[in-house]
C-alpha cells in the first residue's frame, strides 16, 4: 500500500544554470505528456486514500487549473491529504492562485532561491525579488496558509550576509516552510561546463548553514534541510525520510513500493510513447532496505529510532555498529531517549559518518 504520490511535471520554459534536474522546455508537448501520465496514474495507482500528493517539476505553474483539476480526479483524496504544488514566481496571478486554490491543492512550495536580483540574473531564474514577494502576498489572499520558499546558498557571489538577508525577509513575510539547499554543481547543468567565479567554498557553505540555524531559531528545525513553524512539516517528505512506500509517476519520476525501487525513463518521448515502462527497478535486499533505513533516518533532527530498527530487521543496532558509534558518539552522533541522531557538527560531516553505515 501507497499512500503518497509524487507527480514529475518536467517542463521549464528555460533551464536555469545549476539546474541538472530533468525537465524540456518543449512545452507544445505538454498535452501528449498529460495524456500519458494519466494512463500511468491509472494503470498503477489502486485507489488508497492519499496521505499527501506532490506536484513537482520542472515547473508545474506551466499547467494550467483544468490541468490539475484532472490529475487530481485521478486519485482518492479528501480534505486531509496534503497536495503541493511547486511554482516559480515569476507570472502567478491572483486568479490563477485562487483557482488553484479550489481545486484542493492546500501547500505551495514557491522557488525564490535568493532574493538579489543580481544574483537571480547570474544563475538564469526567470523571476526577481519582487516577483516572489508578490507571488506570496497573492497566494495568502487567494486563502494559502502553508507556503514553502525554497533557498539555494553558496551561489556565485554571495556573501553570508546577502544569504542573512535572504532569511530575514523570508521570516517578515509571514510563511510557514523553509526549505534550504546548498549549491551543488553537478554533471548536466549549465555551470558544470561554465564554472561561475566567485562561489562559496565548502567552509563559506557551512558557515552559511550554521548562519541559517541561528536565524530561524523561532522554525523547528527538522529536517537537515527544512525548517518549519509548528504544525507545517511536509508531510510528504517525511514519508520518505520515514522510508516508506510512495508512487513516482511521470518523466524520470522515480517510486518505492514493497521494496522495490523503480524509476520512468528520463526521455520525454519515449514516455509518451510508453509510459508504463519502468526502465529500472531494484528490488531491495534486507541489508540495503536497513542501510536506507538509517540514511534517511538520520535526515530527521530526532534521528533513528533504534528499538523500530531492531524489531523491523531482527537485529542490535548497538552490537551491529558499536564501532561507527563509538567513533562519532558525543561530538558529531548523539543518544536520544529513543536512539541516535547527528549533531550540528555531525550534520556538517553527515556524508562521511552515513557512507559508514553502508557496506
Amino acid at each position: 500500500m501507497a499512500k503518497n504520490v509524487y507527480i514529475h511535471i518536467p517542463f521549464c520554459k528555460s533551464k536555469c544554470k545549476y539546474c541538472s534536474f530533468v525537465s524540456f522546455s518543449d512545452v507544445q508537448f505538454k498535452n501528449d505528456f498529460l495524456e500519458a501520465l494519466k494512463k500511468e496514474i491509472k494503470y498503477y495507482y489502486k485507489g488508497e486514500k492519499l496521505n499527501t500528493l506532490y506536484f513537482g517539476g520542472g515547473t508545474p505553474s506551466l499547467l494550467s487549473v483544468e490541468d490539475f483539476k484532472e490529475l487530481l480526479g485521478l486519485f482518492n483524496i479528501d480534505k486531509n491529504t496534503e497536495i503541493t504544488a511547486e511554482l516559480n514566481p515569476e507570472n502567478l496571478t491572483f486568479e490563477y492562485l485562487e483557482n488553484l486554490h479550489n481545486t484542493g491543492i492546500n501547500r505551495l512550495s514557491i522557488g525564490a532561491q535568493t532574493f538579489s536580483d543580481e544574483i537571480l540574473k547570474t544563475i538564469g531564474r526567470r523571476h526577481n525579488s519582487a516577483d516572489t514577494e508578490k507571488a506570496v502576498q497573492q497566494a495568502k489572499k487567494a486563502g494559502f496558509n502553508n507556503i514553502n520558499l525554497d533557498f539555494i546558498y553558496g551561489l556565485p557571489n554571495q556573501t553570508i550576509k546577502d544569504f542573512e538577508n535572504d532569511l530575514l525577509k523570508a521570516i517578515s513575510m509571514e510563511i510557514q516552510h523553509i526549505s534550504l539547499y546548498g549549491l551543488k554543481i553537478d554533471e548536466g547543468c549549465y555551470f558544470f561546463e561554465n564554472m561561475p567565479d566567485n562561489l562559496p567554498d565548502a567552509d563559506m557553505q557551512a558557515d552559511m548553514y550554521l548562519k541559517a540555524i541561528e536565524i530561524l531559531s523561532e522554525f523547528e528545525h527538522y529536517e537537515i534541510s527544512n525548517f518549519s513553524l509548528s504544525g507545517y512539516y511536509s508531510k510528504h517528505n517525511l514519508n520518505y525520510w520515514d522510508n516508506n512506500n510512495y508512487y513516482g509517476f511521470g518523466v524520470a519520476a522515480h517510486g518505492y513500493i514493497n521494496n522495490v525501487r523503480y524509476s520512468n525513463t528520463d526521455d520525454l518521448h519515449n514516455y509518451i510513447k510508453n509510459p508504463l515502462v519502468h526502465i529500472q527497478e531494484t528490488s531491495l535486499s534486507i541489508e540495503a532496505q536497513l542501510e536506507e533505513e538509517i540514511f534517511l533516518g538520520f535526515r530527521k533532527m530526532n534521528g533513528i529510532n533504534i528499538e523500530n530498527i531492531n524489531k523491523k530487521f531482527n537485529i542490535d543496532f548497538n552490537e551491529k555498529y558499536s564501532d561507527i558509534i563509538n567513533k562519532y558518539s558525543d561530538k558529531y552522533i548523539l543518544k536520544t531517549p529513543t536512539g541516535y541522531k547527528l549533531s550540528i557538527e555531525g550534520i556538517l560531516i553527515s556524508n562521511e559518518i552515513l557512507s559508514e553505515f553502508i557496506n
